[in-house]
């Protein structure tokens, strides 16, 4: 379940699958169970109970008599009398729905007593370290750091030639799977779960980045629908774009100015002026660490200070210290503990045709410019704006590229802390007697952690009873 603005998950290729050999399973009679099923125990299950089933599907929906690829379902079924399925996807883009179900299976105790839970691995993601069983890319991926801003036309011409040799370098091993592996795609793929189930209409929980694939889902199959959760994502449905990176600019300032109302009683009052004369100065000169080779430009500042800023006053005295340290010449503080020294990601592979991408120069620094001129404190970081840098040169098109949702949707729920509520109220606008449910806190989706905006979500899932307008838990 990682963070849509991380964009980040790693491909690696699939392995033998553990139950190939073994012998084929008859359907259960559970009333969830389609005849095109069949549900055996999960590999290496021995305490959870889940079943397992193998689903064909078209690598590319445009062409539904090619090649195939296998899907990997997972099922809790229900301790009481079945109503039907809920399908979860936990994000990623791309995740292992089954591990992940294993290691959460008290999340979904209360569901379950009436409700069977149905994840899957999605396409491309298979791979040992993941766990993720459906067919994969072959593909080994490293983390590269978010680009820097190209400064000429030069810089712009050397960044697309960068991005299309990492993307080459994968797309080449599975050239038609590469090419389809956009939120759409994975929405064809639940609509394809849907039928095999053999329950009606669809039933979604979608986490962070699979609130994506909810979004595109309602677009594609808006009569199919009977509830959906959106928990802790953000807007895919949106018909101007740049209408939209202006709103998640505001978003991250927000952010910072929640930390500097903090500050204005909390001993740190001359942080906010230190802040932004280092912005300032680091524009232009990188301030260095004490990690060899690593300085850091303003965008990585902005970009690790959102980080800590999203995570509330238990992280604010170390953002305070790391700022007053910054200022003073050495950013040591901002240097991440483990891991990449710089904001980065794994080579974007569902999210280069999710999202719109700059094609000149100009229409960047345009941006950029805008942005910076919104969110004096935050910048562009941790916007698409320059979360798809990495994008450019891609040599796979836009495919699902964001769009208003269609008018005949039924009321859909949405749950987010801090910035993601006001995502999601951005997407349910456009759908009436739909509700967001806000916590007024950190966090990163609320079901898991929550227990009101899980009771919530549990009661509209299974009854389609949508809590009151604003609530708040």
């Amino acid at each position: 379940m990682l963070k849509p603005l991380a964009l980040t998950l790693t491909l690696l290729g699939t392995a033998l699958q553990p139950w190939q050999a073994t012998p084929p399973a008859t359907s259960s009679n559970n009333s969830s169970s389609g005849s095109a099923l069949s549900w055996r125990p999960c590999p290496n299950d021995n305490d959870t109970g889940m079943e397992c089933a193998d689903l064909q599907v078209p690598a590319d929906w445009q062409k539904p008599k090619g090649r195939e690829i296998t899907l990997k379902l997972g099922r809790l079924k229900a301790t009481g009398a079945s109503k039907g399925s809920v399908l979860i996807s936990y994000g990623g883009p791309g995740a292992p729905g089954i591990a992940t179900t294993r290691s959460l299976q008290s999340w979904w105790t209360d569901l379950r007593k009436s409700m069977d839970i149905v994840t899957w691995d999605t396409r491309g993601y298979g791979s040992d370290q993941f766990q993720g069983l459906s067919t994969g890319l072959p593909c080994t991926w490293t983390r590269i750091p978010i680009a820097d801003l190209p400064r000429d036309d030069a810089d712009f011409g050397r960044l697309s030639d960068t991005n299309r040799g990492y993307a080459e370098a994968c797309r080449l091993k599975d050239p038609e799977l590469f090419a389809n592996m956009s939120s759409a795609d994975h929405a064809r793929d639940m609509e394809a779960i849907r039928k095999a189930l053999g329950d009606g209409k669809l039933n979604y929980y979608g986490a962070s980045y699979a609130g994506f694939y909810g979004q595109d889902y309602a677009r594609l199959f808006p009569g199919n629908i009977r509830t959906m959760v959106l928990d802790g994502t953000w807007n895919h449905s949106v018909a101007d774009w740049q209408r939209e990176l202006d709103a998640m600019a505001t978003t991250n300032e927000q952010s910072m100015r929640r930390f500097f109302t903090w500050c204005a009683t909390n001993g740190c009052k001359d942080v906010p002026a230190l802040w932004r004369k280092l912005i300032t100065r680091a524009t232009g000169t990188p301030v260095p660490t004490k990690t060899p080779n690593v300085a850091y430009k303003a965008g990585d500042l902005q970009s690790f200070a959102l980080g800590l800023a999203r995570q509330g006053a238990a992280a604010w005295p170390k953002l305070a210290t790391a700022i007053r340290k910054a200022s003073e010449g050495d950013a040591s503080d901002f240097v991440p503990a483990r891991g990449a020294r710089y904001p980065d990601q794994v080579t974007p592979v569902t999210e280069c045709t999710d999202w719109p991408r700059f094609t000149s120069l100009k229409q960047l620094t345009t941006t950029i410019a805008r942005l910076r001129k919104l969110a004096p404190n935050a910048g562009a970081a941790n916007t698409f704006a320059t979360n798809t840098l990495n994008c450019i040169g891609w040599p796979v098109p836009v495919t699902n590229p964001p769009a208003a949702l269609p008018d005949n949707l039924p009321p859909l729920l949405a749950a987010g802390a801090w910035g993601e509520s006001d995502a999601t109220e951005r997407v349910l606008a456009q759908v009436p007697g739909s509700v967001t449910i806000h916590h007024d806190g950190p966090g990163h989706t609320l079901y898991g952690m929550n227990t009101c905006a899980r009771d919530h979500i549990n009661r509209y899932l299974t009854d389609r009873t949508l809590p009151p307008t604003k609530t708040r838990c």
